[in-house]
């Protein structure tokens, strides 16, 4: 990661760790405390420590991890709905559905980030992952829950 504030960067490493977590948390079955436990800790995959280059912006993950818990219903609800017809959430790869959550939670609960940071954000962490469809499937899935959840204002 080069450029940039530092206060971004710490956002963009919150966003990967809060990814990691709430994939982890899903395969692994970890609690929410033991994921932000680890990944405060720097107990990240060794693949992805090159993505941490400074700090870990700590309200915004652990907030993303806490809430995904609180209302993982409600978010993979919002998600389900505007999926294509026929595909459900369960059918997408773990890691999508992992940045597909973090990227509804941020957008409903941190309505001081712009949605197009944040989805821009979700898309470039994606692009980590995948070199396929994928970033451009959650592109169109956040816009999509952000139009939902934050309505362009009447001009």
């Amino acid at each position: 990661m080069s450029g940039g504030s530092e206060s971004a960067r710490a956002r963009r490493a919150a966003r990967l760790a809060a990814v990691q977590a709430l994939y982890q948390m899903e395969l692994a079955g970890s609690t929410p405390a033991g994921a932000v436990q680890d990944v405060l800790a720097g107990h990240l995959p060794r693949h992805q420590e090159d993505n941490f280059d400074g700090e870990v912006d700590v309200t915004l993950f652990t907030q993303i991890v806490e809430l995904a818990v609180e209302r993982q219903d409600e978010v993979d609800t919002m998600i389900a709905k505007r999926l294509a017809s026929g595909w459900r959430l369960e059918r997408i790869d773990a890691v999508a559905r992992a940045a597909l959550r973090a990227g509804v939670l941020e957008l409903w609960a941190r309505q001081d980030i712009p949605v197009a940071v944040t989805i821009g954000e979700y898309v470039e962490i994606s692009k980590s992952f995948f070199s396929g469809p994928e970033p451009s499937f959650i592109n169109a899935t956040l816009d999509a829950v952000a139009r939902a959840l934050r309505p362009p204002a009447p001009r």
